[in-house]
Order: C-alpha cells, then sequence, then structure tokens
C-alpha cells in the first residue's frame, strides 16, 4: 500500500488544519458555555451556523461523500481518512464541515437508494447542511445488535405505510433542526431472515410520533443534539416514502455502517491525537514532587504507549479504506472488523491516560478530555458493539485457516 498524498489532498489538509487552528477550536468554549447558560439546552448555538458558512465558502463542505462527484468531493476513502481524522479533533468539528454522523449515513443511502423526489426533498437540504435527520433502529425491548430481531412493523395499507413500535438511542432526535427520521422496520415477517426488512423516511412532525424523552450518556443529555426514545403509534406515510424497495432494509442498513463504522474510527484517531498532544503539553508544564510529571517514568511510559497505540490504529484504518476503495464493502468487511475492534478501545485507553495525567481537570468541563472519553466508549456500542465484530471476524478467520 502507498498512502502518499495526492496534491488535491495536500491542498484539502493543510486549508483544513488551518481553519480547524483559526476557527473551530477557538469557538469550541463559546459554543459549550452558550448551552450551559441557556435556559433551553435543546437550541443550536449561533456560532455553529456561523461555522458551516464559513467552511462552506472556503470549500471545506461534504468532505465524505467519496462515491458521488455530485454531491460531495469526490474522494476515495482512504483520501478522505485523514481529513476525517483532522475533524475529529474537535467533538463539534465534523459539522462545522457538514460531515457528522448520523447525517453522512443518511445522506449516502439517500444518494445510493433515494428516489429523484427523496432526493430533492431530503437529500439536498442535508447537502446544504439545512436540516439535520436521525437513524431510528436500535429498540429498547430486543438485542438489536442482530438487526432481524427488530420488531418495529411498517405495514402496507392502500397508498400508505403504517408504523408502529418503538425505538431509542435515535442520535440527533431531539435536535430542534432535525426534520426526518429514516425509519427501519419489518415489512414482512414471514420472507426470509435478512428480506423482512424495510427502510422508510418519516418527516419528524408526522402525527402519531412521539418523542418520550432525550436519554443520558453517562450524565449527560448531550445536548443540542441527543439520542431519543422514540414512541411510533400508527404512524401513516405514503408509500413513496419507502427508500428502496420492500426487503432491502437490511441491505441497506449494512452499506450504510460500513462507511459509518470506519468514519468513526478515523475521527476517533484524531481524538486520541489531541489527547495525547494535550497530555504532552500538560506533563511538561506540570510539577510534582520536585520536578515535572514529563520526567516521572509512568507518564513516559503511557505517551510511548499511546504514540504506539494511535499509529496502529492509524495505519489499520487507512488499510481498511484502501481496501473499501480497491474491492468492495463486503470484500472489505474483516478489517472493518478489526477496526471497528481497535480504535474506539485504543482512544478509550489513550483519552484514559491523558484524563490520569490532568488529575481532576480531565473529569471536568473545562477539559475536552472526559466528554471524548465518553464519546469513545460509546462507539464501543454504536455501529455494533465489540462482540458482534469479533464473532463476526473470529468465524471468518477459522473459515479462512482451518481448512
Amino acid at each position: 500500500m502507498h498512502f502518499e498524498h495526492s496534491p488535491k489532498v495536500r491542498d484539502l489538509l493543510g486549508r483544513l488544519e488551518r481553519f480547524m487552528d483559526d476557527h473551530v477550536y477557538p469557538a469550541e468554549p463559546a459554543y459549550h458555555d452558550f448551552i450551559e447558560r441557556s435556559d433551553n439546552r435543546w437550541v443550536i448555538p449561533p456560532i455553529m451556523e456561523d461555522l458551516k458558512a464559513r467552511a462552506r465558502h472556503e470549500g471545506l463542505w461534504n468532505l465524505f461523500l467519496a462515491e458521488f462527484d455530485d454531491y460531495g468531493s469526490g474522494l476515495s476513502n482512504l483520501e478522505y481518512a485523514p481529513l476525517a481524522e483532522i475533524m475529529g479533533r474537535s467533538l463539534i468539528g465534523p459539522e462545522v464541515f457538514n460531515c457528522n454522523a448520523p447525517d453522512t449515513g443518511n445522506m449516502e443511502v439517500l444518494a445510493r437508494f433515494g428516489s429523484d423526489e427523496q432526493k430533492r426533498t431530503w437529500l439536498e437540504p442535508l447537502l446544504n447542511g439545512e436540516i439535520r435527520s436521525a437513524f431510528a433502529m436500535t429498540e429498547p425491548a430486543v438485542a438489536s445488535s442482530d438487526a432481524t430481531n427488530i420488531e418495529c412493523r411498517i405495514e402496507r395499507h392502500g397508498d400508505d405505510y403504517v408504523i408502529n413500535g418503538r425505538k431509542w438511542w435515535t442520535t440527533g432526535a431531539p435536535d430542534p433542526r432535525c426534520k426526518f427520521l429514516i425509519v427501519m422496520g419489518k415489512t414482512d415477517p414471514d420472507a426470509p431472515r435478512h428480506r423482512q426488512q424495510s427502510q422508510v423516511i418519516v418527516p419528524l412532525n408526522t402525527p402519531g410520533v412521539k418523542l418520550l424523552r432525550p436519554l443520558r450518556v453517562f450524565g449527560s443529555d448531550d445536548a443540542p443534539h441527543g439520542h431519543a426514545e422514540i414512541l411510533f403509534d400508527n404512524v401513516r406515510v405514503p408509500a413513496t416514502n419507502l427508500i428502496g424497495d420492500e426487503g432491502q432494509g437490511f441491505k441497506i442498513a449494512q452499506g450504510r455502517l460500513g462507511p459509518g463504522r470506519i468514519h468513526h474510527c478515523m475521527r476517533l484517531i484524531g481524538c486520541a491525537q489531541r489527547a495525547l498532544e494535550l497530555m504532552c503539553a500538560r506533563v511538561n508544564q506540570r510539577v510534582a514532587f520536585g520536578k515535572t510529571l514529563g520526567e516521572q517514568g509512568s507518564i513516559r511510559e503511557d505517551i510511548a504507549r499511546s504514540i504506539c497505540d494511535i499509529e496502529q490504529a492509524r495505519l489499520l484504518t487507512l488499510k481498511a479504506a484502501d481496501k473499501m476503495d480497491r474491492a468492495s464493502y463486503k470484500e472489505a468487511r474483516d478489517l472493518i472488523a478489526m477496526i471497528k475492534i481497535t480504535a474506539p478501545t485504543m482512544a478509550q485507553r489513550v483519552i484514559d491516560r491523558a484524563i490520569q495525567a490532568h488529575g481532576a481537570l480531565g473529569l471536568s468541563q473545562d477539559s475536552f478530555l472526559a466528554e471524548a472519553f465518553a464519546y469513545a466508549r460509546t462507539i464501543r456500542l454504536a455501529d455494533g458493539p465489540d462482540q458482534v465484530h469479533m464473532a463476526s471476524l473470529g468465524k471468518e478467520t477459522i473459515k479462512r485457516y482451518a481448512a
């Protein structure tokens, strides 16, 4: 593999790094202060829309849409990887460049499977950063890591579909800009196991859609985006809101989750890299027991382990991205599983070491680290828990070598 960046990617990297330094990092305190001081936490800080306008003006927009020249930058997954890493250094960074989950996955689904009407109505406003969306798949009553367990019903009634069920961890649904959900449910329980599910577009203001509550992550509501528990009570939408064909829901979900998993890993590497850099700055300045923390042997060991961990995950992610470009998501699934197992756990370890070096500051809202740790731990469950990826990877490895 050869990872030398093209002139186009080098130019984008330079401009992206400058934008992060000049605009995104300085905006982080004001962004969080606005939410904390607001009477209503579910309000978007105005500084975000200002950052998005600046990013779009500078051509740093929709960089993730690798396969769709009409919509995005036309970058390959391998070319996008270092850009996602830079964006992932800030927890508000991906949204600034319209490269934030779950909108990225929904945009890819609509670009690949959506009808012309669906693209005009929903994809184009997403691409323009005018609205946000959510993906309703996970359910509280079943183990949703096995998507075939899903019980939410999507039943055809004449020219409409009627939806009944309960979802939770629908990321982004409480966001005031969220205008629609992509809902996955069963259209035919008697079909073969992987042909029972379908996906439909449900505008959030449709009668019967009830946002029951925002869910907390380690005590935080993740405002202003959040994660909702939602009840669908006889929700009726036109049959034209079906994405693709009936029975394609599982296939669409797998196509969506492949890029989504690797995007999370790319961003987590940037998150871990920033934590390491903050740790190095901290231990070089902080004095305890007559010398800086950086002169303590255990601290140096933690830093050495961290840089090794990050570089290993970075190279594995680049290899997975390269395989996705040269082959297919299906052929790259073992590498995608490897990086999904490796990167969140790596980031969690590195951020934990950085928190330890920062002491109590690392646990507080005055540091990027506490929120970053929660993010890394969450991704060990999001888009498939560790155990699912390990089970799949172990099964395929045994099959390959047992003969």
